[in-house]
Parts: structure tokens; sequence; C-alpha cells
């Protein structure tokens, strides 16, 4: 075992984790990732036959997990789901958002306001009552992290078909500085991560380009190093991240030729 894989072992060992979106993708990867390492982890979602087997695989390695069955958009659901770990394990140290979802890529005066209020109330709103309930969670018990996932999509906005998506992760970063702000000296670090594209289920279905592609394993090791570490950002791959970060300094005119080709998300 190396030494890095030591200290996220040492940081991660015990640990009382909630995890939204961990029946697929990131999410569930993460979970089985931090269960392996000796965390305890809480799996949210609303795929009640996925996230079981998420459940059944962890068991199956010695781990320990709870699968609550839960729509982050409904605040109830979230409500309930907090309050069932805190019963269980007596409290949480760790709250990781990764719920999302992408359902069309359509131009926005095409776009049925169904698909754009669902996109907003999983993305943002579910973002939003995963830290109202797991921050009282973690500062009733002395404190912990929130981790957030954004997009790079979430800092520009990125190519046709993509005002949903891209709204809804803009708002989560703009939610997530305000977050951090109000927790200064609360006890409970927050963290955003920008994840850049990952072969995953939401990425499968992609026909264009996949620029810095990363396999899962890849990246879920990045994600977890970063969740142990609490930057405030991480934003990787570094290629795309400092691509999306000169984009910034660019004349209208070639940020709007670049953002019509490409397509920048989870």
């Amino acid at each position: 075992m190396t030494g890095s894989t030591n200290t996220v072992r040492n940081g991660v060992v015990g640990k009382r984790t909630l995890i939204t979106g961990a029946a697929s993708g990131i999410g569930r990867a993460v979970a089985i990732r931090f269960a392996a390492e000796g965390a305890r982890v809480a799996l949210l979602d609303r795929n009640r036959g996925n996230l079981e087997a998420v459940a059944g695989e962890i068991k199956a390695s010695e781990g320990e997990s709870l699968a609550i069955p839960t729509d982050v958009s409904v605040e109830a659901d979230v409500a309930a789901a907090v309050d069932q770990v805190v019963a269980a394990w007596g409290g949480l140290d760790a709250v990781i958002g990764v719920a999302g979802i992408e359902l069309v890529e359509t131009n926005v005066h095409e776009l049925d306001l169904s698909v754009w209020q669902r996109t907003i109330d999983t993305n943002l709103t579910g973002m939003f009552l995963t830290c109202k309930h797991g921050i009282r969670a973690l500062l009733a018990s002395g404190g912990g992290s929130v981790v957030l996932t954004g997009s790079p999509t979430g800092l520009f906005g990125f190519a046709v078909g993509q005002t949903a998506y891209s709204a809804s992760k803009a708002a989560v970063s703009t939610f997530f500085e305000s977050l951090r702000v109000d927790l200064r000296r609360s006890g409970v670090d927050v963290t955003i991560i920008h994840p850049g594209f990952i072969k995953t289920p939401m990425t499968a279905g992609r026909k264009g380009k996949l620029p810095f592609l990363l396999e899962l394993d890849d990246a879920t090791r990045r994600i977890v190093r970063a969740i142990e570490r609490r930057p405030r950002t991480y934003a990787f791959p570094w290629q795309l991240a400092g691509l999306v970060r000169l984009l910034k300094f660019m004349p209208n005119a070639l940020y709007d030729r670049i953002g019509a080709n490409n397509s920048f998300r989870e």
C-alpha cells in the first residue's frame, strides 16, 4: 500500500459520510472507495434498485453503509434521510453532494419548462437541501466538511443545448462561494470540485468530442484525495481547468466561437 493511500485511509477511517447521487457514476465510485477505506457511508439516491446494489457491494467487501432512497429535490426526503443517519451513527462528519442530472440537449426556445424545472430542482435545489440539513447535523457533531460537485460549465456557459445544466451548475458555484463565507470559523470546511469529462453514464451517450476524458477510477482517486485535503476549490484535469481559466480573458467574439464548438460538462 502506498503512502498516499495510507494518508487517505487514516483520514477516512470511521468517518460518518453522507453521499448523494450514490447509485451510479461518480457518487457510486466515491462511496465504494470511502467504504473500502474504512468510512461509514450513507447512500442517498432516488434509484432504489441501483442503491441497494451499491450497498450490497459494500457489504460484500465488509464495509458499512446505509441505503436510503431519497429524492434530493424534496425537502422531507432529505431531512428524513439525514435524521436516519444521525439516529444510526450518532452524527455526521462529511456531506458530499454529487446528485445531478442532464436531461436533454436543446436550444432554450425549444426547451420545455418541466425539463428546465427538473434540472434546477435536482442540481441546485437538491444541493441546497443537502447542505441545509447536512450542515445542521455537522454542526451538532462538532464540525466536519461539505463537498459540492460543480462543473467547468458552471464557470462559463458553453455550447448549444446546455442552458438548463449550465445555469444550474453556475448557481451551485455561486452558492458555494456564499456558503464558504457563511461557515467561516464554524468548524465546517466547504470544498467545491469541478470535474472534467469522466467515463460515467452521464457521458456515455455523448456524440461530441470529450477532451481530456478520464477513467472513472482515476477521477475517483483524485476526488477522494481532494476531499481529504479540503481545499476551497479543486478543478481537474489541469489541462481543461487551465483552458476554462484562459477563456475568461478572451475577447467575446473568440469566446463565442469556442463555446459554440465545445461542451464542458461533468
